[in-house]
């Protein structure tokens, strides 16, 4: 198992976690199987970016996003250059530390933004 630090967010983990995720399985997935309920309104299709995460520590262990990925993350909120998408930013051994955006663009939901 792989660690993985996910710093405090306002609404989905006030205190931040300490999670433990296995390799080969993505951010997203690890985070909503230990209860962290980040957003993915295109059900982790990478059709979307409600699920985006700006990886603060082993952004270099992940393998590069795809063209598609790139493509979506542009349209990102609050963009950096260590965002992904957590539905395709595959886990590895190495430990990660993640932080979930304050907002998320989300063109289904009402209001479209997470405070």
């Amino acid at each position: 198992m792989t660690q993985v630090v996910v710093l405090p967010h306002v609404e989905l983990c006030p205190e931040g976690a300490v999670l433990e995720i296995a390799p080969g399985e993505s951010i997203c997935d690890g985070l909503l199987e230990n209860g962290i309920d980040i957003e993915h309104a295109c059900e982790k299709s990478c059709a979307c970016t409600t699920c985006h995460v700006i990886v603060r520590e082993g952004f270099r262990s992940l393998e590069s996003a795809e063209d598609l990925e790139e493509d979506m993350l542009d349209k990102a909120w609050g963009l950096e250059p260590n965002s992904r998408l957590s539905c395709q930013a595959i886990v590895t051994e190495t430990p990660l530390v993640v932080e979930i955006p304050r907002y998320t663009i989300n063109m289904v939901s009402e209001g479209g933004k997470r405070s």
